[in-house]
């Protein structure tokens, strides 16, 4: 087992590694900007670096600082949390060249799943059900044009490099296809540096639905059931439950395993997420998180196990600790983002936490690194905290987040927290009646 870990992170994520390091025995060393010397994670760590400036390109983002700091520390492996480093395959090759160990998969998966067509063609190789469209990159419009009367409109353009709705257009007909494709690639390329994009069949009325697996890295992987993630605002996910609302044993069970063995095939190692949409019983595949997610505790919760700890084990060599049968669902979990953004325009908003009060009692959990008197910076996103709840069912939870929200205080800045007392309200969201359109229509109402 490592002896001192550094967190190649920062905000609740880091926390979160913190207090599992603590849990375990393992020293854990923080790095930080000149604007985070403050930050919870670094008081809470046993030992912190500076790394550079607020710019993320400049600290956060910057290999040759983090794998300075584990040098100057004395640190033998590297969790990267989520964002940031944690699926740069570049990044995780140069911690294997300096004889560090990364805490996640290895480079060549990363790599591999990173590229939106890839991945689609290798999943699709493993028998992964994937949505309609293109074999790869769309070099034209005349081509696009080809393929989309071939799977038929509406249809989405992609950047293959993509991710949080960035260089992703729709066109419900050839007359949108043009713009629509002209577009993606513009923004693809300024976004990512890379302006190859690729189509697929654009699903009406889809729910986002994950499969979070786990292997070894010798050949076996379990699942641990889904999550549905089908709230988004402009692609970015704002509440997360599991088990999904829609999604019966047998079908879980089904798609669980054909996801565990894709990722067993290629001696996948540590956590990941196998992201579908999910619409009048089909799955198509549509990305691979090859990390841990935001919403990984709502799966904590529903299965009672340490996935941060599993990581760090794995990592270090050792087995699973759990088995497939070892993993039964017990109640639902729910877990709501909460951002520093002022309602209704969802506008940053960093400044003073005058107070801060977690909200408490059975079944609740709150991942954040506020504190009274913390100044949030405005260098980063606006995630400031998730508030997780766990009841013996999803009444009992949607009740539990009801609660939690009223006790929940951040004074002196704006937050999202009126958002999900409304949304709690909704007859739609009590049935679990949602897809990944229903909140963007709702806002369009709610906040006009």
């Amino acid at each position: 087992m490592f002896e001192k870990i550094l967190i190649a992170n920062r905000g609740e994520i880091a926390l979160r590694v913190v207090r599992a390091c603590q849990e375990m025995g393992i020293r854990s060393v923080a790095v930080h900007s000149t604007a985070d010397s403050d930050a919870m994670h670094v008081r809470m760590a046993d030992e912190s670096v500076c790394i550079g400036p607020p710019p993320s390109s400049e600290s956060y983002l910057s290999p040759l600082a983090i794998i300075s700091a584990c040098e100057i520390t004395g640190a033998e492996a590297i969790h990267p949390g989520y964002g940031f480093l944690s699926e740069n395959a570049s990044f995780v090759q140069m911690v294997e060249d300096h004889g560090l160990t990364f805490i996640g998969p290895r480079a060549e998966h990363i790599r591999i799943m990173g590229d939106k067509i890839t991945a689609k063609e290798t999943m699709r190789a493993l028998g992964v059900p994937c949505v309609p469209g293109s074999d790869g990159g769309v070099p034209d419009v005349e081509t696009a044009k080809t393929i989309a009367r071939e799977i038929g409109y509406p249809v989405i353009i992609k950047a293959t490099a993509g991710g949080g709705g960035r260089g992703m257009k729709t066109a419900r007909s050839e007359g949108d296809l043009e713009i629509a494709f002209r577009t993606a690639r513009s923004e693809a390329k300024v976004a990512f540096g890379n302006d190859e994009v690729y189509i697929e069949k654009y699903l009406e009325k889809p729910r986002h639905i994950e499969i979070q697996i786990f292997g070894d890295g010798k050949g076996q992987a379990v699942h641990l059931g889904e999550r549905d993630c089908s709230l988004q605002r402009r692609h970015q996910k704002v509440l997360e439950e599991a088990p999904g609302p829609v999604i019966d044993a047998e079908t879980r069970a089904r798609i669980g395993a054909i996801c565990a063995d894709a990722v067993a095939k290629i001696g996948y190692s540590g956590a990941g997420t196998v992201e579908f949409l999910y619409e009048n019983g089909e799955f198509f595949f549509i990305e691979m998180n090859t990390r841990l997610q935001v919403e990984h505790p709502v799966t904590e919760a529903i299965f009672g196990v340490d996935l941060v700890r599993e990581q760090i084990r794995v990592a270090s060599g050792m087995p699973l600790s759990f088995g497939q049968d070892d993993l039964v669902i017990n109640g639902h979990a729910i877990e709501v983002r909460i951002n520093a953004e002022r309602l209704p325009n969802f506008a940053p908003c960093p400044g003073l936490v005058k107070m801060f009060h977690a909200p408490g009692g059975l079944g609740v959990r709150m991942d954040s690194a506020l504190y009274s008197g913390y100044k949030i910076p405005p260098y980063y996103d606006s995630l400031i905290g998730k508030l997780i709840v766990h009841g013996r069912d999803r009444e009992e939870a949607l009740a539990r987040l009801r609660r939690s929200l009223g006790e929940l205080i951040v004074d002196g800045v704006d937050t999202t927290v009126p958002l999900f007392y409304d949304l709690i309200g909704e007859p739609d969201i009590q049935a679990g009646n949602y897809d990944i359109h229903w909140l963007e229509r709702w806002l369009a109402q709610a906040y006009a």
